[in-house]
């Protein structure tokens, strides 16, 4: 049976050969990469109409694994063109002979620039949208552009914060490494097979040569198989020609637990730069590893000491990167909402709502939560886990606590102070702890408004205990159906945990373990392109407080 080559789209299948694969079988990253950046660039010249060069590569997670004997299919496709360059989506699927079974690899995002002869000037021509998904990807398209032009700036501004943060960060835990040992140097000379026909180096030649000095770089690190988990978003420079000198420098920046992030500089040098010792730096990237011992298990990585002025620099930059990596996991690959989870019945209604409040506590009681943004009265966290981002905003609130629970339990009142929120309604009364509400939030990235069916339960302090909790998780309910005008998501878990200070004043923590439903909605904050959850934790502020200083008359 022959694939289905949609119009537009390139399509390139490969059997993985040992000349492909690593020392454990595995197919090698660098090798895919080449592929991968080979697919698209045919993508873009069938789209244009004339000879494409990579600019920019969007950040690359790898899903799975390939091995020896495997079959990789790699579909390559214009979602956009703007006036002389083309987003390419690219997506890899890998498949077993044996079994027929097929698993995605990886989505990916590239850009290309169109490249005429002479000075003809180029103006790219539409892309025709044929299917909704195509719709859908062509809207995307130009939020993940947004975030690419914002890079650099967002990247200066984390910087700046991270300046007041270095303290918290750098005194979280000791650090027992350093990376002194980790900086590898490599040299490749650029030949023709290297370079397409116009003589400019492919730019998936230099990312699998970026590839091969950065593994070598972790493995100085890990004591162990260090393998390729992602690939930070980076754009080339600068061309580099047939002749030229390629100089690759590697080192680790930082760790994170069972991840290490290796910086690789490339510069090239013609014959008289060469002799004269003078480069152009022609690209940056930062990758992601993961590493197994001879058991197959994770290794954990040391934490790194930072010693000199350059190793802080870098230390912070790996936190950085990966705070903007955690944001721009929506924007980069459109997920379908996944199928809600747990269906409302009334006979259980004791145990569900019980499960929604451990949930809370217990998101709230994990470890690894990140302080991101620090301001006077707000404080915002992330926690990144294997399949799952949650967000954690801590308020000081000048509100009684048993006020500022009353206010925050009753959901009918989040529109008055979430400007997320278009509307809140009770559609069943469960219990004096226990409602379902029906939610409708506002527009995101062009798409329709998102509604859910929620299950609120709230929990007054025990006796050892001094917190108040205000639950959420979804359900399912027959009598609210789907509608056509929304698209119906899912809140996995979410809600405020409410504590005294004094008698005249409060923590407030909202948490959010978010789903993809969610996640466009703090992807900007998350990515440090945006201040919308500063902006509702103020409303919720300010909310609290003057109702309290109303004497909740206007509103209780």
């Amino acid at each position: 049976m022959e694939p289905t080559v949609a119009p537009g789209e390139v399509l390139m299948s490969q059997a993985i050969q040992p000349a492909h694969a690593d020392s454990r079988g595995e197919l090698s990253a660098g090798q895919l990469l080449k592929w991968m950046d080979t697919t698209a660039c045919l993508a873009a010249e069938k789209h244009a109409g004339i000879s494409c060069v990579t600019a920019s590569m969007d950040d690359i997670l790898f899903e799975e694994t390939a091995r020896i004997g495997q079959i990789i299919t790699i579909r390559a496709k214009v979602t956009r063109a703007f006036s002389t360059s083309m987003e390419i989506s690219i997506k890899v699927i890998v498949q077993d002979k044996f079994t027929g079974v097929q698993k995605l690899l990886c989505v990916a995002f590239s850009t290309f620039v169109a490249k005429p002869i002479g000075k003809e000037k180029v103006h790219l021509k539409p892309v025709l949208l044929q299917t909704e998904q195509e719709q859908i990807e062509h809207n995307l398209a130009s939020e993940r552009r947004k975030v690419r032009l914002q890079h650099e700036t967002t990247f200066s501004n984390i910087m700046k914060e991270s300046s007041r943060l270095s303290d918290a960060i750098c005194n979280e835990a000791e650090g027992t490494a350093t990376t002194m040992g980790t900086s590898v140097q490599s040299i490749e000379l650029v030949l023709p097979p290297h370079a397409n026909h116009h003589g400019n180096t492919f730019g998936g030649q230099i990312m699998a040569w970026m590839e091969t000095v950065a593994t070598i770089s972790a493995s100085r690190l890990c004591y162990g198989h260090p393998f390729l988990k992602s690939v930070d978003m980076f754009k080339f420079r600068g061309p580099s020609t047939v002749g030229d000198r390629l100089v690759f420098s590697a080192i680790v920046n930082n760790t994170f637990q069972n991840s290490v992030e290796v910086g690789v500089r490339v510069e090239a040098f013609d014959c008289q730069e060469w002799a004269e010792g003078r480069g152009r730096h022609i690209n940056s990237a930062f990758l992601i590893y993961n590493a197994v011992d001879d058991q197959e298990d994770l290794i954990t990585f040391p934490r790194i000491q930072p010693i000199s002025k350059d190793d802080f620099r870098r230390y912070q930059g790996a936190i950085a990167r990966r705070r903007i990596r955690l944001g721009r996991k929506y924007v980069i690959s459109h997920k379908k909402e996944a199928p809600l989870s747990t269906q409302w019945d009334i006979s259980k209604k004791g145990s569900l709502s019980n499960k929604n409040v451990e949930a809370l506590k217990n998101l709230a009681s994990k470890r690894g939560w990140e302080i991101t943004t620090t301001l006077e009265k707000i404080k915002i966290y992330t926690l990144e886990e294997q399949d799952a981002i949650s967000v954690k905003v801590e308020k000081h609130v000048a509100s009684p606590a048993h006020m500022a629970y009353h206010l925050l339990s009753d959901f009918t009142k989040r529109p008055l102070w979430d400007p997320h929120y278009i509307s809140c309604d009770v559609i069943d009364q469960v219990s004096e702890d226990d409602q379902i509400y029906h939610i409708t939030c506002s527009v995101v990235n062009g798409d329709k408004p998102k509604d859910f069916v929620v299950l609120l339960s709230r929990r007054k302090p025990l006796k050892d205990d001094n917190t108040y909790t205000v639950a959420l998780t979804s359900v399912m309910l027959s009598s609210v159906p789907p509608s056509p005008q929304c698209i119906r998501s899912e809140v996995i878990c979410a809600g405020f945990l409410i504590q005294a200070v004094d008698s005249n004043s409060c923590t407030v923590a909202y948490l959010n373990q978010m789903s993809d439903s969610i996640l466009p909605y703090f992807a900007g904050n998350i990515g440090g392109w945006s201040k919308s959850i500063e902006e509702a934790a103020a409303s919720c502020i300010k909310f609290l407080e003057n109702a309290t200083h109303d004497g909740l008359k206007s509103v209780l």
